[in-house]
């Protein structure tokens, strides 16, 4: 059985399969092995987007509203950022 990755690498990890994300599609694409964790939770990962962001790993890339009329901000990687991800957490 592979090791999980901590979640916070996991979303990093999965920035580097997509064009662009918001917290909302990280929580739908990382539920199935993260939903019991205590930190999956929106506000924990829309921090965890914002680290990222702060830490110039992944930039805002468009914002726009939900359902709800809830700001959802969404961020991609550029190349070189996800060279560095896959780099320093490998597979």
């Amino acid at each position: 059985m592979a090791k999980k990755l901590p979640l916070n690498y996991a979303i990093l990890k999965y920035f580097t399969t997509v064009g662009e994300a918001c917290a909302d599609d990280v929580i739908d694409a990382l539920k199935g092995d993260y939903a019991n964790y205590k930190a999956f939770k929106k506000p924990a990962i829309v921090e965890a987007l914002m680290t990222a962001k702060a830490n110039g790993l992944i930039d805002e890339t468009r914002f726009d509203e939900d359902a709800n009329g809830d700001v959802r901000i969404y961020y991609a990687t550029d190349p070189d950022s996800a060279a560095v991800i896959k780099k320093y957490i490998p597979d």
